[in-house]
């Protein structure tokens, strides 16, 4: 099983009355057991534990089920059980069906929530799948929670629309999905004016019950938000738009131009665009959501769903000693003298970043956040908190030869614009600059190893020579949008996994 898939076990189990005899064998066969393994514990065959109401799966985990009141003693049991120690017991977990609480044995790690909250801290038990856990995912489940919501509703859609699978149309379908996860996000951060707007609209509007195996008019509904997004404010009095779509703000960037072709919506796509949109996108983070999103459209990549990414501390091995390390010196030298501070903010304006692997952008988008706390910090001993960056989205370019992760890349890239934006200069000044969006395209979509470089990321230039007519569109002389900043330093990370473009570096 997968992250995602054990996410979803995890979820259906936390939903179901509670059974204090069958949570333990529940829970380790949504972490993966096999039907034999449960039947052989259930058994006592291998049921180790010496603990009442114990399930011991050695070398695994220790679990008892409680009276109310008492999860911390018999956590505490757990723990100083012989069994737990002679089976080498990694996790210890106790509930009674109202709280719940567990420990990872080798690093003291502990959770401590209400029992229908538990399947937020399942990346915390992921090594009981045989899957090495990492600290996004442990702290911030949404991320695993969104990609599989996405991934369901994207294979539905493949199914109810055939001519959407093939190649011809496969773009199409990656780009509407892309225009879902804006939607998402922006009506979870105040970008839409509504909370969950584009949800709720979708669910007020459209038709829940059109029949077994008959299409509902989602597809009308959300097409024509697309089309109010697309519109003008000055040209909404003559576009004949639905006044419910026209509470929906002008986007701009071309994001949602040719709104018209939007794919059929069975009753159960419609019911999963539902369950998306309905967790907290704000919490998103786009330093590695875009490589667990882009293994939806791709299914070679399902497999590994949710889990292939490399991970922010990895990322940072490299960009650490690439110049973030000198960035962090700099500032260190400068401490508070006014005129240092400065001339290192323009350095780090002037910085370009160039990624020509660049997937769906982790490597741009850690770089980009690792700079504005950078300049940040420059910023309050400056005395100019709240400041205005001066670091421009189009300094981080990327070459990337599937479309769809190119799309995720520039969405995670203005995501992580938007993010910092408020962490550094509050909610109301992001907003304020966020919309209308710019149709620059600095993400090239196209093979690396047969693209010059230099069209892409030129040293020398002024202002933009050419703009596309849609933010998602990657055609290969989108290299003429030149840098705001001229005159920087540009920086190549390659990785062992760019080892075919390192070569030609060489």
């Amino acid at each position: 099983m997968n992250a995602v898939e054990i996410e979803e076990a995890v979820s259906r189990l936390a939903r179901e009355p509670f059974d204090a005899g069958n949570f333990a064998f529940g829970l380790l066969e949504a972490f993966g057991n096999k039907a034999t393994t449960i039947k052989r514990l259930r058994a006592g065959t291998t049921n180790a534990s010496d603990v009442q109401a114990g399930v011991l799966q050695r070398n695994n985990i220790h679990i008892a089920t409680c009276a109310a009141g008492q999860v911390t003693a018999t956590l505490a049991a757990l723990k100083a059980s012989p069994a737990t120690s002679r089976a080498k017991a990694k996790f210890i977990l106790a509930t009674d069906g109202q709280a719940l609480e567990a420990e990872e044995l080798t690093g003291g790690e502990t959770i401590a929530c209400e029992y229908p909250e538990f399947p937020n801290h399942f990346g915390f038990f992921l090594p009981l799948a045989g899957i090495s856990s990492v600290q996004p995912i442990r702290n911030n489940p949404v991320d695993i929670k969104a990609t599989g919501r996405l991934n369901r509703l994207y294979v539905e859609l493949l199914k109810t629309n055939a001519d959407w699978a093939g190649e011809a149309r496969r773009h199409d379908m990656n780009h509407f999905m892309a225009r879902l996860i804006f939607c998402f996000f922006a009506e979870d951060t105040d970008i839409f004016n509504g909370e969950h707007l584009f949800t709720q609209t979708v669910e007020q509007m459209s038709d829940g019950r059109p029949g077994k195996n008959r299409e509902s008019n989602t597809d009308f509904v959300i097409g024509e938000i697309f089309r109010a997004m697309d519109t003008p404010i000055a040209g909404r009095a003559e576009s004949g738009l639905r006044p419910w779509a026209d509470a929906f703000p002008y986007v701009n960037g071309g994001l949602f131009c040719g709104t018209k072709d939007v794919p059929t919506f069975s009753r159960i796509a419609r019911s999963y665009l539902l369950h998306a949109g309905g967790l907290d996108w704000k919490r998103i983070n786009p330093d590695i959501f875009g490589s667990m999103i882009q293994a939806v459209a791709d299914e070679r990549e399902r497999g590994a769903l949710g889990m292939h990414y490399t991970s922010v501390p990895n990322i940072l091995k490299v960009l650490n000693p690439l110049f973030l390390d000198d960035l962090r010196e700099q500032l260190q030298q400068a401490g508070d003298k006014a005129r240092k501070l400065l001339n290192l903010r323009k350095r780090i304006a002037r910085i370009r970043v160039f990624d020509p692997a660049c997937g769906s952008g982790n490597f741009l988008v850690i770089a980009y956040k690792q700079m504005r706390e950078i300049e940040n910090a420059i910023n309050e001993r400056r005395g100019e908190q709240r400041r205005k960056s001066d670091i421009p989205l189009t300094n981080f370019r990327g070459i990337e030869i599937r479309d769809f992760a190119a799309e995720i890349a520039r969405l995670a890239l203005i995501i992580a614009q938007y993010q910092c934006d408020v962490l550094y200069r509050g909610q109301k000044e992001a907003l304020a600059e966020f919309l209308p969006l710019d149709a620059q395209n600095w993400i090239t979509c196209g093979n690396a190893l047969r693209i010059d470089w230099l069209s892409i990321c030129p040293p020398t230039g002024k202002g933009v020579k050419w703009q596309a007519e849609d933010l998602l569109e990657s055609p290969l002389n989108q290299g003429e949008i030149d840098f705001e900043n001229e005159g920087g330093e540009t920086y190549i990370p390659i990785t062992l996994q760019d080892a075919n473009i390192g070569a030609l570096i060489m």
